[in-house]
């Protein structure tokens, strides 16, 4: 299932929310802010660019038949592959989103790119779920939930920007 969102980052340049993205006190602050229960961040330098990986367990926020696969509460990873800026200013991540323990991820690439004063975010995956005859109904649900986490660090980040 196709996964598509844009947010805007409104007064900020894209190297200020880059900046925050790659935070590690950032990223663990949004995963307390969440409610996640445990969670590791770690940011690693990579010339110009940088990898962010976020393992935390959070409340299975999911209709209960997906529950019925995840149980109330599911850990997960989320791995971000930064790039240097390019010849405008702007930045890519390749991004990954699985559910440990579950055959449901997210692949995809997040954007960070000028528009005006303002930086826009944005997000296109893809989100699968390997159970034979429930995956296609688990994959909205999923994704919903990706989502909402997503507006949730956006909505934080503004507060710190």
């Amino acid at each position: 299932m196709k996964l598509n969102e844009t947010f805007s980052y409104v007064g900020a340049g894209v190297e200020d929310v880059y900046a925050l993205v790659t935070d590690q006190k950032f990223r663990t602050e949004s995963c307390a802010n969440q409610g996640s229960k445990d969670y590791d961040v770690t940011v690693e330098a990579e010339g110009d660019g940088a990898t962010v990986t976020v393992v935390r367990t959070q409340d299975a926020d999911l209709p209960d038949f997906v529950k019925k696969s995840t149980g109330n509460t599911v850990k997960v990873k989320q791995t971000e592959v930064w790039s240097g800026p390019d010849s405008r200013g702007n930045r890519s991540a390749d991004v990954k989103v699985s559910i440990i323990g579950q055959p449901a991820e997210m692949t995809g690439k997040a954007t960070l790119i000028a528009k005006g004063s303002d930086a826009e975010f944005t997000l296109h995956g893809d989100v699968k779920v390997s159970i034979p005859f429930i995956g296609k109904k688990m994959e909205p649900e999923i994704a919903k939930a990706i989502t909402a986490s997503l507006r949730e660090e956006v909505e934080y980040g503004m507060t710190r920007l």
